[in-house]
């Protein structure tokens, strides 16, 4: 009797178990959630935003200067380890232009901390690039060249050539490396990065002056002991933070005076007829940057009387430069409550204003929709730096 007592409970043992075994895969990673965990922002930053309007917008930062307050937002917004819109997170295309607008914005720690961990690197091309730029940036050459050998799309485009002919060099594998870089050369004529990398495979000899134009420039300039100082006006905005960061500014007295006029704008109406007074005694050149003042101050919860209101409705703040579907989508997004959609369309705005920022009507624009999702300081900062404009 024993040995079917041994069996019956080795079937009652097993057959739940088997019953239990369930197979399910892995969902995708959201890319988003790699990145700066000590940034500030909300963990439902960007719940509810448009994958599409993602898509879109995102790599649109960064090809262009931005003014400082639209550079600051960002930074922090791109660069928060949260998750990432639905639709969005997980692609791979979009965590490539985050990590190449990082770069672009001068923060090559966040961009590294956006990939360092990130999966399947190797198997999208330009989040390859974008990584291994990255890697380069933040000195860590193993991993650039990691994923150059482990790279299974586009290994023959120009950008990896040069990338595998350093990591070849690098490896004491000279012959390989000066037939990858002659390959490079036939598909297209760098003299600085063929000089750099020539010097590192000769050894010998002078190798000229460093450049900084990209991640494998400083990673060559770096290995060969160059004087990084000299090609520090050519150095990219990531490489420049990196080697020279940037020393947190004291508040200006204006800027001091700026913050006060918002604080007692939301609680002194009278202000606001003060105000217009001022920009109606000025001349018509001076008068819609005064407007402007006045809007962004509403924008920060100021509130006019009834008087002033009316007085504003007949005021010159100036043209719009934004397009009107863009600004009626920022309000949209503002009205819906949607944190990461309302910043997107924001700094789509920012970016075709350029380094001096929005014009007043298009900046109090932003205010007012970054101060309706919550990020209050991010719309002080625009704001801040719209009254400081100055009056000429």
């Amino acid at each position: 009797m024993r040995p079917f007592l041994i069996a019956a409970a080795l079937a009652l043992l097993a057959g739940p178990a088997t019953a239990q075994v369930e197979v399910s895969s892995l969902a995708p990673p959201d890319y988003f959630s790699l990145g700066d965990r000590e940034s500030g922002m909300p963990q439902d930053l960007w719940t509810g935003t448009s994958a599409q309007v993602t898509r879109e917008v995102l790599p649109l930062v960064g090809r262009k200067p931005l003014s400082p307050a639209a550079t600051a937002l960002a930074i922090s917004v791109l660069g928060a380890g949260v998750a990432g819109p639905e639709g969005a997170g997980r692609d791979a295309d979009v965590a490539a232009a985050r990590v190449q607008a990082l770069l672009a914005l001068g923060d090559g720690r966040t961009a590294w901390a956006a990939v360092e961990r990130a999966p399947n690197v190797p198997t999208n091309a330009d989040l390859a690039q974008a990584a291994a730029e990255a890697a380069l940036i933040a000195g860590q050459d193993d991993f650039a060249c990691r994923v150059s050998d482990e790279l299974t799309v586009g290994r023959g485009e120009l950008y990896w050539l040069r990338l595998r002919a350093y990591c070849q060099a690098r490896a004491g594998q000279a012959d390989a490396a000066q037939l990858t870089l002659t390959l490079a050369g036939e598909k297209g004529r760098d003299p600085v990065l063929s000089r750099l990398i020539g010097a590192m495979l000769a050894g010998v000899g002078d190798p000229g002056a460093a450049s900084l134009r990209n991640g494998l420039e400083f990673a060559l300039s770096r290995r060969l002991a160059l004087d990084l100082q000299a090609a520090r006006v050519g150095a990219s905005p990531a490489i420049a933070s990196t080697l020279w960061p940037a020393t947190q500014p004291y508040e200006t007295e204006e800027a001091t005076v700026a913050r006060s006029l918002i604080a007692s704008a939301a609680t002194t109406s009278r202000l606001f007829d003060m105000l217009l007074d001022e920009a109606e005694a000025a001349t018509p050149k001076a008068r819609p940057v005064l407007v402007g003042r006045i809007l962004l101050l509403e924008a920060m919860g100021g509130q006019p009387g009834p008087e002033a209101r009316a007085r504003l409705a007949r005021a010159d703040a100036g043209k719009s430069a934004a397009s009107p579907m863009l600004l009626l989508a920022l309000d949209r997004a503002a009205g819906l409550g949607l944190k990461g959609e309302a910043t997107l369309l924001a700094l789509a705005i920012a970016s075709e204003a350029g380094p001096a920022g929005p014009l007043s009507l298009d900046r109090a624009r932003i205010v007012g929709a970054l101060r309706r999702v919550g990020l209050t300081d991010a719309a002080q900062a625009f704001a801040i730096e719209g009254l400081l404009v100055p009056v000429k």
